[in-house]
């Protein structure tokens, strides 16, 4: 677990380490390998889509951010056009921006929702409270609300889809979620925080998901539990804004709980390089989220 300074607990993490593995680049090998019949498209796994729905600013909560102001909590829905089948997986996607920036819309939050809506699933990208400065810049009070927050409404955008799941064509028992930098850090915290589902909208539904991918993120204000999910970590050793080493903790702190923890490590690379990983992080991620929603089994 990390903790930010503003009158919590300080503990420090040094970046100057050893790493003494190198990159892991075949996504096949590990824990989530691809079916053995690669050769036939399967859905979940293959682009078995051609065309992607997309329908923007669905409100899924309301919320009061820290200037007292009621904000309305808005999704965009990516669904396979076409799609006849009723019950489906679904991923949550979650922007970065120090947790007081960024939007919806992110252009990775929108490939991957593509990308995974043409494999079959449902997506949605989500807004969620901003903290009025920046954690990059200030991390103090505001940034530890703003941390907060974002996974009360990232655990809201949970429970929306699980009451919706008729509505939408989910399988409210697979859903996972993934982000990238504070989005990731939030991806992360609502992964590990299946006891407490938050306040906000659709109680009566759990905000427990099944499955994580982070990119450039980690495990800030909670701690990995034993009822936890399943994470991928994708983490550059040269980060200058979540540093890897906190990525290490993290995952070092989910194996100690018996979780399943998966970092993927590049060498020499700095903060959300999504575009130049996007073949490995849509491949890992892909295969991450078949093994550990359980798709081989799921209804096609």
């Amino acid at each position: 677990m990390v903790v930010l300074a503003g009158g919590l607990e300080v503990r420090r993490f040094w970046c100057s380490f050893a790493v003494s593995f190198a990159v892991l680049v075949a996504s096949t090998a590990g824990p989530f390998a691809s079916t053995a019949d690669a050769a036939v498209p399967k859905r979940y796994r293959d682009p078995v889509f051609s065309d992607v729905v997309m329908k923007s600013d669905i409100t899924y909560g309301h919320a009061i951010d820290q200037t007292g102001t009621k904000i309305v909590l808005k999704l965009d829905l990516y669904r396979p056009k076409g799609d006849p089948l009723t019950s489906r997986p679904a991923i949550i996607w979650v922007h970065g921006g120090g947790f007081s920036g960024g939007d919806k819309l992110s252009l990775e939050l929108v490939d991957e929702a593509t990308q995974f809506a043409m494999k079959g699933y449902v997506n949605v990208s989500i807004n969620y409270r901003l903290a009025p400065a920046s954690c990059v810049v200030d991390p103090g009070p505001q940034c530890i609300l703003g941390i907060v927050q974002a996974m009360q409404d990232a655990q809201t955008a949970v429970r929306f889809l699980r009451s919706q799941a008729t509505t939408l064509g989910i399988d409210p028992t697979r859903i996972a979620i993934g982000g990238s930098s504070a989005g990731a850090i939030t991806a992360v915290n609502v992964g590990y925080n299946a006891a407490d589902p938050g306040p906000g909208a659709h109680q009566g539904f759990s905000s427990a998901v099944g499955a994580v991918q982070s990119l450039s993120g980690a495990a800030i204000l909670t701690a990995p539990g034993p009822d936890g999910a399943a994470a991928l970590f994708f983490h550059g050793t040269a980060d200058p804004l979540v540093p890897y080493a906190w990525a290490q903790e993290t995952v070092n702190d989910a194996k100690a709980a018996g979780l399943v923890a998966v970092l993927r490590t590049w060498i020499g690379e700095g903060h959300v390089p999504y575009l130049e990983h996007r073949d490995q992080i849509l491949e890992q991620t892909r295969n991450f989220f078949y093994k550990y929603l359980d798709l081989v089994d799921a209804p096609v």
